[in-house]
């Protein structure tokens, strides 16, 4: 921003390791964010890779034309880093997609902390009744598929695995039922349209533990940490994290580099340096490959939960 004749420097984001956060994105003006529900889909899919490689959590989502937004607690997690790379990789997408160039966003992306469960839940709502301002929603913004909605009304499956709704739920009540008719009755207030109220559940005594006190994932470990649980883990050396020849040498890598991302906070660059002779695309594709590995592969399975479970014992 200038300013006469001065260049004013951007504001300073507001972040803390232990916030929830509601989170916006805009395309620029002339270009919408979605063109269709493959771009949703493809938004929605990169969202839960970082989800996984970060392990943040996602309360409450809408993806309308031209804008996204998200509720979420970043989990210890770095909030600039989760989006910068969110955002990039779909805007690669878009660009390659429609064969254009140039920026997607409008600016950065918006972001506010959550302060009380009050506000948690006004925000929620807020999100959840977007699509009331498109025509064929305005009286069943339940049936919108491109928001969380219809996962807590137990309408719709979760098809990412994004949502957890157990933290807003129990803010209402320990009972679906219960907490799901209550939520709806603040969301009428919200709004003139009128959500569905007549839902079926499979199991009405389902129950939800009480989460007053959120246990948030710290990413101060350091390397040496990592290195010692991962040499034990995998039958290593820390000299077979370095080596780059073999295809097991290669896995070991893709873990570590993933492991240094998540609980360290370490950016692209930084893991560059703590293994050497890397490019920073090559440590995005470890990464990703770190990521397939610790979900597909017998072996590698239940290492990241277990890590967790060290870091907070």
């Amino acid at each position: 921003m200038q300013l006469g004749g001065f260049v004013m420097p951007r504001t300073a984001r507001k972040k803390s390791a232990d916030a929830m956060y509601h989170v916006m994105s805009r395309s620029i003006s002339e270009v919408d964010l979605f063109r269709d529900n493959e771009d949703k889909d493809k938004y929605l899919s990169i969202l839960k890779h970082y989800k996984t490689i970060f392990e943040f959590r996602v309360y409450s989502y809408c993806l309308m034309d031209n804008h996204s937004h998200l509720l979420i607690d970043v989990n210890g997690a770095d909030i600039s880093k989760i989006f910068h790379g969110v955002n990039l990789r779909y805007a690669i997408y878009f660009n390659k997609k429609y064969k254009r160039h140039g920026h997607l966003f409008q600016d950065r992306f918006k972001s506010k902390i959550i302060d009380s469960n009050s506000y948690f839940v006004k925000l929620s709502a807020y999100i959840h009744i977007n699509p009331y301002s498109i025509v064929q929603y305005k009286s069943s913004v339940e049936k919108y598929e491109y928001s969380s909605l219809g996962i807590y009304l137990g309408i719709r499956a979760d098809k990412f695995e994004l949502v957890e709704i157990g933290y807003l739920l129990s803010i209402y009540s320990r009972r679906r039922v219960k907490a799901v008719k209550l939520y709806l009755d603040y969301l009428e207030k919200c709004g003139d349209d009128k959500i569905e109220t007549e839902l079926e559940f499979k199991d009405e005594e389902t129950r939800y533990r009480y989460i007053n006190e959120r246990k948030i994932l710290f990413r101060d470990c350091s390397v040496a940490k990592i290195t010692e649980f991962l040499k034990h883990k995998m039958n290593t050396s820390e000299a077979g994290f370095m080596m780059k020849n073999y295809s097991k040498a290669v896995e070991q890598r893709a873990i570590f580099s993933l492991f240094l991302k998540c609980f360290c906070n370490y950016k692209n660059k930084d893991i560059c340096r703590a293994i050497g002779n890397l490019s920073e695309s090559r440590v995005s594709m470890l990464c990703s490959l770190g990521l397939e590995l610790t979900r597909d592969k017998p072996e590698y399975q239940g290492l990241v939960s277990e890590f967790i479970n060290v870091c907070n014992s």
